[in-house]
């Protein structure tokens, strides 16, 4: 099975959780949804900070503060 037939497989579970009636699995869509939120963000700030973008600019796009962003996402450049 390719990557994107997984990431489609997934996509399917994580909808129909999230349109479930029973708490649970509405529950754990919101968690799978929370942590690829964080992932896409992780790649996409670390994309951004490549191509020379501020914190500040990131910040803006992101709607939070400069301080915010730098500090959940600076310690990644360092490595």
């Amino acid at each position: 099975m390719q990557s994107d037939d997984v990431d489609t497989e997934q996509n399917d579970t994580i909808t129909t959780a999230a349109a479930s009636t029973d708490p649970a699995q509405g529950l754990a869509a919101v968690r799978a949804l929370r942590t690829l939120a964080d992932r896409l963000e992780e790649v996409q700030v670390a994309s951004a900070r490549e191509q020379g973008w501020s914190w500040q600019a990131i910040a803006e796009v992101l709607q939070i503060s400069r301080q915010a962003v730098h500090q959940k996402h600076s310690a990644r450049e360092r490595d």
